[in-house]
Order: C-alpha cells, then sequence, then structure tokens
C-alpha cells in the first residue's frame, strides 16, 4: 500500500448511519479514530438529526438530506477551531444521530396509589395506567440531560424516568381538577388531552422532548370501595325490595315440585321474612295511628301471662284526643265520676270500655 492509499484510509469521506432498531434515541458516530476531510459528506435521513460536538462543546446541527462538509455550512465548527480561512486539514468531531421519529406505545403507571379528595368516598386512593407518545424536538437539551455521551442510548434506559415524571404531573393534575372517582371513566380521553399543556413545558425544557399523546386506559379505586361499589349498584339492580322479595317467592313456588325439600324450605324461608317484613309494617302504621298505646304483654321467660280479654288502657291524653276535647276536659270529667278510670300513682288510667260507656251515656 503506498502513502497516498495509507492517508485515504485513515479520513472520512462518507458520514452515515442507518438505524436498524426501533428504541435507539441518540447514536454516536464510530469514527475509529478517523479525521474529517474537506468535502466528506455527511448523511443525514428522514427521522434523524446529526449534532457535531467540538470538544464537548455543542457545534453545528445538520437535519436530513446529504451536506458536503465545507466552511460555509459548518460555521460554529470554524468559529471553534478558530479558522479564519477555511479549513484544508481534516479535523477530528464527534458526531451524535438523534432520531426525531415519533415513539409510540409506551407504558405508563403508578407505582403506589394517588391519595386524591373525592365527593363520593371522602379520601380514596387511585391507581392509573395508560400508555404516551412522545419525539425528540431539541436535541441539544436531550443529549446535554438525557443521553450524556452514551454511545448507544436506547429508550429502556429512558422509561422509568419518563414514567416517574409523567406520573408525577398526573398525580397534580387529579388533585386539583376536583373530577369525582366515578366520572373518571367517562373523561379519560378529556383528562389526557388536558395534561399535555401541563406536562409538555416540563419535558421540553428538561429533556428535549414533546409528548405528544397522553392516553389513560384504566382509573382504580382499591378493592374494598370496588366491592362497595359493586353492593350499591346491586341494591339500585333490585330496586323496590318487597317486590323483589314477591317475585323470589314466586320463583321458588313455583319451582318447588322440581326443587325437592330444598326449594321447599327456600320457599318457605321466603314466605316468614316476607310475612315478617309484612307485620312489622303493620305495627309502625298502627303505632303511628294510635300513638300512646301500651303493647300487650309479651310472653316469654320472666313476663305475666297475658289476660285473656284485658280491656285496652289509653292515658287521659289519649282520651281527650279520642273525644276530640283538651285533657284538662277530661280530667275534669274523671274527677266529677261520669268517667271511669283507675289511678296507678300518679297518672289515671281509661279503659276503652269506660270510655264506650261514656259515649252512650
Amino acid at each position: 500500500m503506498g502513502l497516498i492509499d495509507y492517508l485515504k484510509t485513515q479520513f472520512l469521506e462518507i458520514v452515515e448511519w442507518t438505524d436498524d432498531s426501533r428504541d435507539t434515541l441518540s447514536f454516536r458516530f464510530p469514527d475509529d479514530d478517523k479525521a474529517i476531510k474537506r468535502g466528506a459528506q455527511l448523511i443525514v435521513r428522514e427521522s434523524q438529526v446529526a449534532q457535531f460536538v467540538y470538544l464537548g462543546e455543542f457545534a453545528d446541527t445538520f437535519g436530513p438530506g446529504k451536506h458536503t462538509l465545507s466552511t460555509d455550512n459548518i460555521p460554529i465548527l470554524t468559529t471553534l477551531k478558530s479558522w479564519k480561512y477555511g479549513f484544508e486539514s481534516p479535523f477530528k468531531v464527534d458526531i451524535y444521530y438523534v432520531i426525531t421519529r415519533l415513539f409510540t406505545g409506551n407504558k405508563w403507571g403508578t407505582a403506589n396509589p394517588v391519595m386524591v379528595r373525592d365527593k363520593d368516598f371522602g379520601i380514596v386512593r387511585l391507581r392509573a395506567y395508560g400508555i404516551y407518545d412522545f419525539k425528540i424536538v431539541d436535541p441539544k437539551v436531550f443529549l446535554k440531560e438525557v443521553a450524556g455521551t452514551d454511545h448507544h442510548f436506547r429508550l429502556d434506559e429512558f422509561s422509568d424516568t419518563m414514567r416517574s415524571r409523567l406520573v408525577s404531573v398526573f398525580s397534580d393534575a387529579i388533585g386539583t381538577a376536583n373530577i369525582p372517582a366515578l366520572d373518571l371513566a367517562a373523561r379519560y380521553q378529556e383528562v389526557g388531552d388536558a395534561l399535555l399543556p401541563a406536562i409538555n413545558p416540563v419535558v421540553t425544557s428538561k429533556y428535549g422532548l414533546e409528548i405528544s399523546s397522553f392516553i389513560i386506559e384504566n382509573v382504580s379505586v382499591p378493592p374494598e370501595v370496588e366491592q362497595a361499589i359493586d353492593k350499591r349498584s346491586s341494591m339500585a339492580a333490585i330496586g323496590n325490595l318487597n317486590d323483589y322479595v314477591k317475585f323470589q317467592l314466586a320463583q321458588s313456588m313455583t319451582q318447588g315440585g322440581e326443587g325437592g325439600s330444598g326449594m321447599a324450605n327456600t320457599a318457605a324461608q321466603l314466605g316468614a321474612g316476607l310475612a315478617m317484613g309484612q307485620q312489622m309494617m303493620q305495627a309502625m302504621g298502627a303505632t303511628q295511628m294510635t300513638p300512646g298505646a301500651v303493647p300487650p304483654p309479651v310472653s316469654g321467660a320472666g313476663a305475666a301471662p297475658p289476660v285473656i280479654g284485658a280491656p285496652e288502657l289509653l292515658s287521659p291524653a289519649d282520651a281527650a284526643r279520642a273525644l276530640g276535647v283538651t285533657e284538662a276536659d277530661v280530667m275534669a270529667t274523671i274527677q266529677s265520676g261520669e268517667l271511669k278510670a283507675k289511678k296507678i300513682g300518679a297518672a289515671f288510667r281509661i279503659s276503652r270500655a269506660a270510655l264506650d260507656e261514656f259515649l252512650k251515656s
């Protein structure tokens, strides 16, 4: 090999890089310690930006196309190297290819629940996850703050940082939006679009990136809250409880012949429950219609046996309401002997029969 041939092997005449991966964010061109000669061809493909770095300082930036390197199109590098009359001799510089295409389908999610105030549940813990798309819009900021001098910077090296940043912004937005947790499902797209103006200024200035879409796929509450929501929905679906019990009773009775003793027992239990409910409703209605009425003694251990045919007792106030007079008039009638009453302690009690007899006289 002659001297001229040897020198040619030490100079770069064509600089290009073909990205054959789907997760590369930036790549430092391997120059193998070769220098770039005057008139060399720099090829930058679509979705690429070539950034020159000279002695740790950012020099010229080249977009897609074929560029012939000369003094005219590398003004920053010319200034850094103090080429007063243009460069003739080869020079060395680091060349970084930065990928500017859209990176889609990146996942984000809350590692820990987000505490928020909710008008339905009070303080509740929310978890959320989804996907986002982004691209590099400022190669210099990205190289300085993110990739650094990494010769091959990939997406997985940056995903954790982006995820934590997005979750932080999401948490702040949800906390200040005051959107009820039950309404978030119907407003995923609205919330995602509203987050972009809050996210992009931060990630652009700090990382040189732009989030083109932020999608919320799910926001969930803790399991115990989900169970409470399910129970509430079930009760709403049942509607009128009395009608539901009647329906279940009718179904059990219809299937009693086929279901055997188990189905019959179920029907009996439903019937007993329905009867008990009706009795309770009747007792409540009777209490409202005749206030102050004394219920009959309850039979059982420690209770006196009921007296068959015992008259219903009324207080003077009850008798006054039944007669449509004042309690003072009733007391005057008792003291005159016209209305029979029994004095128990300091109170009078009037039997229903005595009241009927008074009305007939």
